[in-house]
């Protein structure tokens, strides 16, 4: 049986949850595959049936990189595959941040949700997506259709993630 029939990929997370392997550009107890989601070289043509990445595509450059991580995406998703993503909501950090009634240390928080936490060399932030931003990357790898949903459920991380009572990430799913 080939190594990724039925693979599930969970890009950029760090718990194991059964029927998902994890690829991560950083070495971890619960990481299956250590590499770059501009290169996934390591799977064949359309060998994975769902790709889910949260709050790990804002991490790539806009100009060269996102572009190469999403045509990786749809390259290795099987016809029918979906990919799930989420990534920090630029015009809800915007609106936030703008908000004048908001103290000093809220307004870090949010300045530091558009830029990322900048704790080690993976936590910048180099692009800021709007759905229609976004929506425009995936057609442009060739994804056909790309809808708006809520919170995916799948996993505790950023795709949930809340400033008081509004979410501040932008979740997707991609449609090969």
């Amino acid at each position: 049986m080939n190594e990724t029939a039925g693979l599930r990929l969970h890009i950029g997370g760090v718990v194991q949850k059964p029927g998902w392997r994890i690829l991560n550009a950083q070495p971890g107890p619960g990481v299956d595959y250590v590499g770059d989601c501009r290169d996934l070289g390591r799977f064949a043509d359309e060998s994975v049936e769902e790709i889910y990445a949260s709050h790990v595509v804002e991490h790539l450059g806009y100009v060269e990189d996102l572009p190469a991580a999403l045509a990786e995406f749809h390259r290795v998703l099987k016809q029918g595959g979906v990919a799930r993503i989420g990534v920090p909501d630029f015009e809800v950090i915007c609106r936030l941040f703008l908000d004048p009634r908001l103290a000093l240390e809220h307004r870090f928080h949010i300045m530091r949700m558009a830029f990322g936490g900048q704790k080690d060399p993976y936590d910048f932030h180099y692009v800021g997506l709007t759905y229609e931003f976004l929506e425009d990357y995936l057609k442009s790898a060739g994804f056909s259709r790309v809808e708006r949903v809520g919170e995916f459920g799948l996993f505790e991380d950023g795709s949930s993630v809340k400033f008081g009572d509004i979410p501040v990430s932008l979740n997707v799913i991609a449609h090969k």
